[in-house]
């Protein structure tokens, strides 16, 4: 598992550098004004839908369908479903956008209520949505593909699919001048990549020998059976979009900047989050989903045991950097062209206050596989939808008090919230174990975060005198110097803690 989970999240890791690499080209040509803000919604309204009738809810409905039927009839069985889906999905979708196209106006006055009251950020926004909207298609078959890749074990392709979007919006940036505003090149480049990462999933597939073949839907028992736990997780994935979906329209009613400020923030906060969280998720959770089917419910429990504590030791040093470094990191990252000293300050506040969940919403995905790996959508439905009640409460009331770091501590709130009703409610029924390895990894993470806090705290105020001489990259070089000494620390410690407290995650 470990090797596994360490190929997505290398691939992911790579998907997330570049991603870093085009929110600097992002940020030195658009900033964090009008056509920033416009280009954000119009990014997030096709990328909203793809987590609620994508990603989040088919992953969860159709890998554990689709691993039993692999497991119990065979890959005959399993390939006739899987081309049944992709047919349906892919007519659905062409439904949608046929729909979605002529009522643009619609939807982005609904999901950024704030923008009609500035007509140019509103028409921007609504040219930009109606040319990164087919990305959903074009994304809902990627997701197909990759379920199928992942329930057989292979995870690369679909893990480096998202590395062609950086590329393709860095590329259509680069050609900025050829496009009526820059925010109309990214669009485009969001518009390509969609074809880009069909191209490559679908070739992974093919090549597999494991590609779904257009078929006419019949409602046999799997497909019931993916429609009955499909329904929970619909409303499931929706619940946590429509939290994000309340970031949006609550900042468009905020000062100009504070989209793009959110939008900057999230994008370094999403590195450990996919890198790690849904690495390790994807993972486990075709695992799990093969052994409980099997009967093996003993080694199920192990591997999410083993996910577990690999994820919290992976993620602890984001957690650390986010809350001790927030305003060296985004100076460091975003700080030059059109993005600003104050557009700098007010992300790094953002960041700081995502960090605060950032534990709960890597273990999240691990979590999760409990109740999907049984098919249950419906438990993890009802701790989602508690979660987004505090999360949009939280929002709300912070929101006046803090501004937009408001809305990312209401996040944090209510992944805090979700985590713990399905560690509960998994604990109560048995479906997780917390093995005494897990516990003993736990403290030596601890033990080792606490040693990184340390260094990040203490460190930069004894290397600034000597950078201060430098003419220039002076918060780059401090960022390296110190990530580097936090990233030798911490092996350190964390190799010592797992050694105190006799600690060893490989499965014998």
């Amino acid at each position: 598992m470990l090797r596994r989970i360490l190929s997505v999240g290398g691939f992911t890791l790579l998907s997330r550098v570049t991603g870093f690499a085009r929110d600097i080209v992002l940020a030195a040509i658009i900033g964090a004004g009008p056509i920033a803000d416009a280009f954000v919604v119009a990014l997030r309204i096709p990328n909203h839908f793809r987590a609620i009738f994508g990603e989040g809810a088919f992953n969860n409905a159709f890998v554990p369908t689709y691993s039993r039927l692999l497991e119990t009839t065979g890959p005959g069985s399993a390939r006739t479903f899987s081309g049944r889906i992709t047919t349906l999905m892919l007519l659905i979708q062409i439904v949608l956008l046929v729909l979605a196209l002529p009522a643009m106006p619609f939807v982005v006055s609904l999901l950024a209520p704030g923008f009609p009251e500035d007509t140019t950020r509103f028409d921007l926004a609504v040219t930009l949505t109606r040319i990164t909207f087919p990305y959903l298609l074009f994304m809902t078959l990627v997701t197909i593909l990759s379920g199928v890749l992942n329930a057989h074990e292979r995870f690369a392709a679909a893990a480096a699919a998202p590395v062609l979007l950086n590329v393709s919006m860095v590329a259509a940036l680069a050609l900025a001048a050829f496009f009526p505003t820059a925010g109309h090149a990214a669009a485009w480049g969001v518009a390509f990549a969609g074809l880009l990462e069909l191209g490559l999933v679908l070739g992974a597939a093919w090549r597999a020998g494991i590609s779904p073949p257009l078929k006419r839907p019949v409602l046999d028992r799997p497909m019931r059976d993916f429609f009955r736990t499909l329904g929970p997780a619909v409303v499931g994935s929706a619940g946590v979009q429509i939290a994000m979906f309340a970031d949006t329209i609550i900042a468009s009613f905020l000062p100009v900047g504070a989209v793009a400020s959110l939008y900057y923030a999230d994008r370094l906060y999403q590195l450990p989050v996919g890198v790690i969280g849904i690495a390790a998720g994807t993972v486990l959770l075709p695992e799990m989903s093969r052994r409980v089917a099997a009967g093996d419910v003993a080694r199920a429990h192990a591997a999410q045991a083993r996910a577990i504590g690999l994820t919290a030791a992976l993620a602890a040093p984001f957690v650390i950097a986010f809350l001790a470094l927030p305003d060296l990191i985004m100076r460091a990252m975003f700080q030059r062209g059109a993005f600003d000293v104050e557009a700098a300050q007010r992300a790094g506040l953002v960041l700081a206050a995502y960090a605060t969940g950032l534990p709960a919403v890597v273990l999240i995905r691990s979590a999760v596989a409990s109740f999907y790996s049984r098919e249950d959508t419906k438990t993890p439905l009802v701790a989602s939808l508690s979660g987004v009640a505090v999360n949009v409460l939280a929002k709300l009331a912070l929101t006046a008090q803090m501004g937009v770091a408001g809305l990312a501590l209401g996040t944090a709130i209510g992944a805090w919230v979700n985590f713990a009703l399905l560690v509960i409610l998994a604990r109560r029924r048995g479906w997780m174990t917390s093995a005494p390895v897990l516990r003993r990894g736990l403290a030596a993470v601890g033990m080792a975060a606490a040693g990184l806090a340390f260094v990040a705290l203490f460190l930069p105020q004894h290397l600034r005198p000597f950078l201060a001489s430098l003419p220039a990259w002076r918060d780059e070089t401090l960022l390296g110097l110190v990530g580097a000494a936090g990233a030798i620390a911490y092996v350190i410690l964390l190799a010592l803690g797992f050694r105190l407290f006799r600690v060893r995650f490989a499965r014998r």
